[in-house]
């Protein structure tokens, strides 16, 4: 079993690692990238495009939406601001994998994304860092879109919440598995949330770097696939 450490503590099924500490080991479905559409579709597994994600900062939170507020912290890596592609990795109803693309290419190199303070060196062997899920939930976000989020849940009054009273209507259209929400109509800050895998749970997210060492996307593993394939084990 694969212990979970940093912002909850909770255990979560998983591959046994390695003596040595090593990244893929913290996942069986990095390889889903190195596959081609046809590979995909073979194993079942479905890509959807949900948007683009505005960073103007490049600071970015991943993190259950509901759970979090605005001393959530950012990830250690920043990326240039911009605006970059999300699209999901969706398989038995359910969604799989989160990937936020920053440029085309197949990564060639793994890291564990970690928080400021965290330490990969630091892992015993059946440890991981990544986040809690209590909402059914996972996201991408600048910190910027974090702050107004938070400030329209101060807004809510002592017998509403977020989701009920002001996402379900809009993950309705896409059947409750995403929405590219903004806080604020008519700003184009936004937060890309979807369906967590099978629900609440602790999961890693990784950045996937190309040769040369340049970040090529940021991807969260919510446990669906095994082996980087989507059809269920006989």
């Amino acid at each position: 079993m694969l212990q979970s450490v940093g912002l909850a503590a909770a255990v979560v099924p998983s591959v046994a690692l390695a003596a040595s500490w090593d990244v893929t080991q913290a996942s069986s479905n990095l390889g889903v990238f190195a596959l081609s559409d046809a590979e995909l579709a073979e194993r079942r597994i479905n890509v959807t495009p949900i948007g683009e994600l505005e960073l103007p900062t490049g600071e970015i939170i991943a993190c259950d939406p509901l759970i979090s507020g605005t001393e959530m912290p950012t990830l250690s890596r920043r990326v240039k601001p911009g605006h970059y592609p999300v699209s999901l990795l969706e398989t038995q109803g359910r969604v799989a994998v989160a990937v936020l693309r920053f440029r085309l290419g197949t990564p060639v190199r793994w890291e564990l994304a970690t928080l400021p303070g965290q330490d990969v060196t630091t892992l015993k062997d059946d440890e991981i860092f990544g986040y809690p899920v209590d909402g059914g939930l996972g996201s991408f976000m600048d910190k910027t879109a974090m702050v107004l989020m938070s400030e329209q849940l101060d807004k809510l009054g002592a017998d509403q919440n977020y989701y009920d009273d002001v996402l379900a209507a809009e993950f309705t259209p896409n059947q409750d598995r995403f929405v590219m929400h903004r806080p604020v109509a008519g700003n184009p800050l936004n937060i890309a949330m979807f369906w967590s895998g099978w629900g609440d749970g602790f999961y890693p997210s990784f950045w996937g770097l190309d040769a040369a060492g340049e970040l090529l996307l940021l991807t969260t593993d919510f446990g669906v696939l095994e082996d980087a394939d989507g059809r269920e084990k006989k």
